[in-house]
């Protein structure tokens, strides 16, 4: 039984939703996203809610539903009001900047680390150590910070590298000197 997959969507103003059987398209004022759904799952549009429903009841049935209705729900917040993710860079003389369409980021590597940004997500830099990420589709912008992430993760001893606004590293003692 799916708890999450039952719950309606809000359709806020200015949304419009589009189903066809196997399609969803959602418009908003940042934008349209579609997607194709799984089979076995309807979409009922009625009154400003979209409720979610599985033809048949069958554990793969209930995960579908949750993770359609999700999908949806992540589609219609992001045409509405979009996502951003913050990564904070750390370390002494590493900085981020923007080159045109491209992220330039030195962060202790011989030369400068350069991450050419793709289509639909925005990148910008605040203070050479604030990079903020922005775009109307969740995954994309989620899988944009963990790329950028992963150029540098933060190490365990001193704490450097890039991490997610938030986010806690966990720290190492280092070495001890024997007496």
């Amino acid at each position: 039984m799916s708890r999450i997959g039952k719950k309606a969507i809000e359709i806020p103003e200015r949304v419009q939703v589009r189903w066809d059987q196997e399609r969803i398209t959602v418009e908003g004022p940042k934008g349209t996203l579609s997607r194709t759904l799984p089979t076995g799952i309807d979409v009922g549009i009625d009154n400003r809610t979209i409720t979610v429903t599985k033809r048949e009841d069958t554990r793969t049935g209930d995960a579908y539903q949750g993770l359609t209705r999700t999908l949806i729900a992540n589609m219609v917040t992001g045409v509405s009001t979009g996502f951003v993710k913050n990564l904070e860079v750390v370390g002494v003389g590493y900085r981020a900047e923007m080159a045109g369409d491209a992220l330039k980021l030195l962060v202790g590597f011989s030369d400068p680390v350069t991450y050419q940004v793709p289509p639909g997500v925005k990148v910008s830099v605040e203070k050479q150590v604030n990079i903020a990420i922005s775009g109307i589709d969740r995954e994309q912008v989620g899988r944009v910070a963990a790329e950028i992430r992963g150029i540098r993760k933060p190490e365990p001893y001193k704490g450097k590298g890039i991490k997610y606004a938030g986010e806690y590293v966990r720290r190492k003692v280092g070495k001890s000197v024997g007496a």
